[in-house]
């Protein structure tokens, strides 16, 4: 296996073919060479290997992939496969975990992350869901856990809403079990702290439009600079370190009735800045991508090591 070559799958929107380009030059740059355009949703096998656009993936050093989109269930079948050929930035566990709302959330609370309330029950015993209402004082979120982007979001204030949510849930069938979060009630702003290898990248913060109470940019909220602590900092590095995450962007918001910051999710392919965002003066991308040149190296001298001493 020549493990100076580095396959890559990254978005193109947003700047992210300039991104990629640069990510490309960088590891020229340290002598590795590079395949690029790896869509897992045109990966076949057979005895041979693993085929990608002409490229057999097990012959790869490492797999990069960087895609924000949601990823087909072809995507992620073959992703798991490959996790057991080769290293994957991000690895497939901590990638299924980061999909995950409840298995995130209950990894961090287990590990004195502070996370918000929440609650999953089958559905066919979703009415115990009033009580659960009634005891967060009438307020809380309907989360698909895999959901992103903000996508499926409901807000539930009143019994009535929540009978109509259940009612509307049990006839799309599916999932299995409904999983809520208790409301935190907060400015409307959050921080988005990115992490690369356990390190500190960069942080801005998303505010939510008037009426809306949700941040993410897909519903309408709004990216704004925004300095980072040194609480949000140490809770974003340690939450990512508890999920695995290679590359992690973790949400965190202000509680304001509990007086303390909490991890409301973990995105295991945080977009980089945009060129709007740029200009505006969010300026991390080429610090992350530096980090991830030298987590790409760390790896690799690992697995070449370890192949040595074999």
């Amino acid at each position: 296996m020549d493990n100076k070559m580095v396959g890559i799958w990254m978005y193109q929107n947003g700047g992210g073919d300039v991104l990629q380009e640069k990510l490309v030059t960088k590891l020229h740059r340290h002598d590795y060479q590079t395949v690029t355009g790896l869509d897992l949703r045109h990966a076949t096998a057979n005895r041979d290997g693993i085929f990608c656009n002409g490229t057999n993936m097990q012959e790869l050093g490492l797999f990069f992939t960087y895609n924000a989109g949601q990823q087909s269930a072809q995507q992620v079948y073959m992703y798991s496969v490959l996790d057991d050929y080769l290293p994957i930035i991000n690895n497939y566990a901590a990638f299924t975990l980061s999909e995950d709302k409840f298995m995130t959330q209950a990894l961090l609370n287990d590990c004195s992350v502070p996370v918000t309330d929440f609650y999953v029950t089958p559905l066919e015993n979703a009415e115990i869901l009033h009580e659960v209402l009634h005891l967060w004082g009438g307020k809380l979120v309907y989360k698909p856990v895999d959901g992103w982007g903000g996508r499926g979001l409901v807000k539930v204030e009143t019994p009535d809403a929540l009978d109509a949510l259940i009612s509307q849930l049990r006839g799309d069938a599916k999932y299995p079990s409904i999983y809520v979060e208790r409301f935190v009630d907060y400015d409307g702003t959050d921080f988005r702290i990115d992490v690369v290898d356990g390190q500190f990248v960069g942080c801005y913060g998303r505010r939510a439009p008037v009426g809306e109470w949700r941040t993410n940019v897909t519903n309408g909220g709004t990216v704004f600079m925004r300095e980072a602590n040194a609480t949000v900092v140490d809770l974003a590095c340690y939450a990512a370190r508890v999920a695995g995450l290679d590359i992690a962007g973790v949400d965190l918001i202000y509680d304001r009735e509990h007086e303390r910051y909490v991890v409301l999710e973990i995105n295991g392919i945080p977009a980089f800045a945009t060129p709007e965002q740029e200009a505006m003066g969010l300026d991390f991308n080429e610090r992350k991508l530096d980090l991830i040149v030298a987590l790409i190296e760390q790896k690799l001298d690992g697995e070449c090591s370890h192949d040595q001493t074999a």
